[in-house]
C-alpha cells in the first residue's frame, strides 16, 4: 500500500503543472532543472503586465523545452486584432495551448467580456491552439451563480467536441479537499466529462495565502484556513497542506476514484523558485509515507544547495 502510494504521488507529480508571471523571467533556468522536459508551465497575466509580455515571456519558456500555457484574460485584451495577433505569434512559437479567463478588470478594456466571446470568435481555430484550460471553481465563485457556472462548462465542453480542441478543467486552489471531491462528483452529475487539474496551494506562508484566497473569493475555504491562523505559521502545519492534498489524491487514484481528477496544479503566489523545488523534491521520490506525506530532510538540503 505504501508502495503504491509513493508511485502514485511521484506520477501525478511528474505531471503537474505550475505557473510563473512576467517579472519570473531570471528564473526560467531554475524551471528548466527542476521541472521535467515538457511541464505545462502557466504564464499569468497579471494587471501591471501587458499581453505582448506575456506572449515574450510564454515564447522564452516554450524554449526551454517546457510547455508553455499563458493565460488569455478576456477583459484584458484591447480588441480581436490584439487578441489575433498575439495567438498567432504563440503559434508561430510552438505554443498550442492557453488556459482562458474571464478576469475581473471592470469594465473591461475591450470588447472582450467572457471567455465565451473568446470562443465565439474562431481566434483559437484560425491560430491552430490545440489544447485551452478553462476554470473550474469548487467553492463557488463569488460573483457568479451556480447555474451559470455549470452552464459555461456545459457549453465549453461541447465547444471542444465540436473544434476538436481538447479542453481540460484548472480548478481553483481550495483549502478543503473534500469541497473538491464533491464538486468532481457534481461534475459527473451534470455530465461534464472534462478532465481536471486540481488546483492546490502551494508551499506559501499561511497569512499571505488566505490574502491571496480573499482576493480569488475562495469561499468557504477562506473560513476553514482562518480557524488555523492562531496555532499555524504556515501551510504546512495545516491538515489541508500541500503534501495532504498530494496524498489525498494519490490515494483517490489507488482506490480508482475520482480519474477525472488527473494531476495536480500549483499555485506559486509569488514563491516560484520554493514551489518548483518543492515539486523537484516529490517528482524524484525526497518524501516518506508514513500516515502523511513528509519530505525527506536530506532530498530537501540536496534540492536547496
Amino acid at each position: 500500500m505504501r508502495d503504491n502510494l509513493r508511485s502514485q504521488v511521484i506520477q501525478l507529480m511528474r505531471a503537474a503543472s505550475t505557473e510563473i508571471t512576467v517579472s519570473d523571467e531570471p528564473l526560467l533556468p531554475a524551471l528548466k532543472a527542476n521541472l521535467p522536459a515538457g511541464s505545462s508551465v502557466h504564464v499569468a497575466h497579471t494587471p501591471k503586465n501587458s499581453l505582448d509580455q506575456v506572449v515574450d515571456i510564454s515564447l522564452k519558456v516554450q524554449q526551454t523545452g517546457l510547455r508553455a500555457c499563458p493565460h488569455i484574460v478576456a477583459r484584458r485584451i484591447q480588441d480581436e486584432v490584439s487578441l489575433r495577433t498575439a495567438l498567432q505569434s504563440l503559434a508561430q512559437g510552438g505554443v498550442d495551448q492557453v488556459l482562458l479567463v474571464a478576469g475581473d478588470r471592470q469594465p473591461p478594456l475591450g470588447s472582450f467580456s467572457s471567455t465565451l466571446e473568446i470562443l465565439d470568435s474562431g481566434a483559437l481555430v484560425d491560430a491552430g491552439i490545440r489544447r485551452i484550460g478553462v476554470a473550474g471553481h469548487p467553492d463557488g465563485h463569488p460573483a457568479v451563480d451556480s447555474l451559470t457556472l455549470w452552464q459555461a462548462l456545459a457549453d465549453k465542453q461541447r465547444y471542444g467536441e465540436r473544434t476538436g480542441i481538447s479542453v481540460q478543467i484548472v480548478s481553483q486552489f481550495s483549502f478543503n479537499p473534500d469541497a473538491v471531491y464533491a464538486w468532481q462528483r457534481d461534475l459527473a452529475s451534470h455530465g461534464i466529462t472534462l478532465p481536471v487539474r486540481v488546483g492546490i496551494a502551494g508551499p506559501t506562508p499561511l497569512i499571505k495565502l488566505l490574502q491571496f484566497a480573499v482576493r480569488c473569493g475562495v469561499g468557504t475555504s477562506v473560513r476553514t484556513a482562518a480557524q488555523a491562523l492562531a496555532s499555524a505559521k504556515s501551510v504546512s502545519n495545516l491538515a489541508t497542506s500541500p503534501e495532504q492534498h498530494v496524498l489525498g489524491l494519490a490515494r483517490a487514484h489507488d482506490a480508482g476514484d475520482y480519474a477525472q481528477l488527473t494531476a495536480p496544479h500549483f499555485f506559486a503566489f509569488g514563491g516560484t523558485l520554493k514551489t518548483v523545488q518543492w515539486m523537484h523534491r516529490l517528482a524524484e521520490g525526497g518524501f516518506e509515507v508514513d500516515g502523511e506525506l513528509k519530505l525527506a530532510a536530506g532530498m530537501e538540503r540536496m534540492a536547496d544547495g
